[in-house]
């Protein structure tokens, strides 16, 4: 559905491409729940898990930076997946202040129980573009997505 949105050339495409990414990346989430690919996990539980599963134990805060998530959220997230037993927090033995977030082998399994099915889920939604429009696609998010505070400034 395109912008019903009257302003320039550039501020009606530039409405219209959100648009399009924002109901793009809804619809695929929406389809992914239909399928249950990650059971009975929510996406910030999955993330956490995920992140964990592949760089190691962190703190909350490189947790949540990690998963693009508020500091906020991530306690609540960690506090549900510590209470159901997938994640533990310890204190780290060098400096006491330092709590970081451990997956547990329970949390392991739970994540290599749900991956193989959320990837091959994920393969079948992405089948509709080439390879080449893949890597296209994930370039094009890739730089709108590391774009900075800095990057913003200097095109004003």
């Amino acid at each position: 559905m395109p912008t019903h949105f009257t302003g320039s050339r550039a501020e009606m495409r530039t409405l219209d491409t959100f648009i399009k990414l924002t109901r793009c990346t809804n619809a695929l989430l929406s389809r992914l729940a239909e399928r249950n690919t990650i059971g009975d996990l929510t996406y910030s539980q999955f993330a956490v898990l995920e992140a964990l599963y592949h760089l190691g134990p962190m703190t909350a805060g490189e947790v949540s930076q990690k998963v693009l998530k508020s500091g906020s959220n991530m306690t609540l997230v960690i506090d549900n997946l510590e209470r159901d037993g997938l994640v533990r927090r310890e204190r780290d033995a060098q400096d006491r202040r330092v709590i970081r977030v451990h997956l547990t082998e329970a949390g392991s399994h739970k994540l290599e129980d749900v991956l193989p099915g959320h990837i091959a889920a994920l393969v079948e939604e992405l089948s509709v573009l080439s390879a080449s429009e893949q890597e296209t696609l994930g370039a094009l998010c890739k730089k709108l997505g590391m774009r900075t505070i800095q990057d913003r400034s200097k095109t004003k």
